[in-house]
């Protein structure tokens, strides 16, 4: 039995495989995620569990150097954004604010998507992996 780290074996196992700018999404429930994407559904009942502690504990197991939001969590949910930025701050990670159109079209190239139960508005992120080797 593992001792530490993320006990989701679909979580694992992504996060394993992913190699340097390869990228995963973290989402809300409500978030479409493409027939072509892997799904990893977490989503237990709403708001279970939450989007913030979904990302903590993958960030526990990932080394990200970009993120992208939707530009409209600055101001349809400045609460999760300042979590998010909380999460990040100190650390070298670019972050892209595009349109949620276009973050939902970038679901497209991710390994994976991770549903949560959140259910408030923009709570979505894609991660892009850095390289553990290189700082």
């Amino acid at each position: 039995m593992k001792r530490q780290g993320i006990l989701n074996s679909e979580i694992s196992r992504v996060l394993s495989y992913l190699g340097h700018t390869d990228r995963i999404c973290i989402g809300d429930c409500g978030l479409p995620i493409p027939d072509e994407v892997e799904r990893i559904d977490l989503a237990l009942a709403f708001g279970e569990p939450t989007f913030i502690h979904t990302l903590e504990i993958v960030l526990q197991d990932m080394k990200v150097e970009k993120i992208v939001l939707a530009e409209e969590i600055k101001t349809q949910n400045p609460k999760v954004l300042a979590e998010v930025e909380a999460l990040f701050a100190g650390q070298k990670v670019e972050v892209e604010y595009v349109p949620h159109v276009e973050l939902k079209a970038q679901t497209n190239d991710c390994k994976a998507v991770i549903r949560t139960g959140e259910i408030t508005p923009y709570a979505n992120v894609i991660l892009q992996a850095g390289c553990i080797f290189a700082d």
